[in-house]
């Protein structure tokens, strides 16, 4: 066995306040970083419809926020993560931003975090082969200390600085 593999999301100690957000199936590793926070935590979960909304049930049982998006209103807020995103910066700034979700919404929610001054986490979601970055399946382009290198998502990741990643 070679797990765990990979880095996760840094959790900020007890009393900071964090906001997490999913898009699609980019919500369920949400539940367990916004468990971390309980009550300091906001959820803001994207779908395109009421269909596939999942979990909401659960950030709830756990303490969290919740704001659910959907694309067609069926359900929440009719519209996308990055404008319930901004409307929550209008009101409090969190300590931290997890997010997980489609390349274009990473990086809509990387620019809203940087142009406020807040530290983001991503989580990507690239295709992985073999898992200990040796079949190059899952390289993603970043950037560390100036310098633009391909990081492998399966063993520099999937968790990653939003400032490291060039989308």
């Amino acid at each position: 066995m070679i797990s765990p593999l990979g880095k996760g999301f840094k959790v900020l100690e007890k009393g900071k306040k964090a906001i997490c957000i999913g898009g699609g199936i980019g919500t369920p590793p949400m539940l367990a970083i916004a468990k971390e926070y309980g009550e300091n935590a906001t959820v803001i979960s994207g779908f395109r419809n009421s269909a596939i909304a999942i979990l909401q049930d659960d950030f709830k049982a756990q303490g969290n926020n919740t704001i659910l998006c959907t694309d067609d209103g069926s359900a929440g807020k009719k519209g996308f993560v990055t404008d319930a995103l901004k409307e929550c910066l209008l009101n409090e700034k969190p300590d931290i931003i997890y997010a997980c979700g489609p390349n274009v919404m990473l990086k809509a929610v990387a620019e809203i975090a940087r142009d406020n001054g807040i530290y983001c986490q991503v989580s990507l979601e690239e295709r992985m082969g073999c898992g200990v970055g040796a079949c190059l399946v899952c390289a993603c382009k970043t950037v560390k200390d100036g310098e633009e290198y391909f990081a492998h998502v399966c063993k520099d990741g999937p968790v990653f600085s939003a400032e490291e990643v060039i989308f």
